[in-house]
């Protein structure tokens, strides 16, 4: 079992369509917060991103977020969190969040959460990492990528064990509980 200490966030700025992806956010900071893990994450207060922070920090939590200068500059920087930092790029807070993280957990997004997700799940296979990586399927959100890594299997381009690279649950305490239990697929990446 994996200690489980903190764990970088990806997920969007925005908070999509209705309220499905707001109360997902808020029940996964609330168990996050519940079970004393310190969210590591963009450190905005804009879409998801805030709601995770916000609900993280309600249950008791910490939040430590690391966001880039341009953003912070834009008044995006949430005020009210355990810890803030301004770095100068994005890669410098990607590289900052992956070195604070035991875990990486990526919700419904765009296409940079989907590109912090892929870097932390190719990490983890080349490995670089051994932090474990998830993904949390909100309303099935992550069923046309995982399409896709099925596509790429099918195909030749990626052998079938690394699909259990990472843990794939709607429910955060599953989630969470998955990512503690993980253990790293060892099989070569070249078939």
């Amino acid at each position: 079992m994996r200690n489980l200490s903190s764990i970088a966030l990806f997920c969007g700025s925005n908070t999509g369509l209705g309220d499905t992806y707001t109360l997902a956010a808020q029940a996964l900071g609330s168990e996050i917060g519940r079970r004393g893990i310190t969210l590591v994450y963009g450190g905005t207060h804009k879409g998801l991103m805030g709601v995770v922070a916000d609900a993280v920090l309600a249950a008791g939590g910490r939040a430590h977020g690391i966001i880039t200068q341009r953003l912070a500059g834009l008044g995006h920087l949430h005020s009210s969190l355990t810890v803030s930092e301004i770095v100068p790029t994005l890669r410098q807070r990607k590289e900052r969040m992956a070195a604070l993280a035991d875990a990486f957990i990526a919700m419904p997004g765009g296409i940079g959460t989907l590109e912090e997700f892929m870097e932390a799940w190719t990490m983890n296979q080349l490995g670089e990492l051994d932090k474990p990586a998830g993904l949390y399927d909100v309303a099935s959100y992550y069923q046309p990528f995982m399409g896709f890594i099925d596509h790429m299997i099918a195909q030749g381009f990626l052998p079938p064990a690394h699909r259990e690279g990472i843990v794939v649950s709607p429910e955060p305490a599953a989630l969470l509980d998955g990512l503690a239990r993980f253990a790293r697929v060892t099989v070569p990446k070249w078939l």
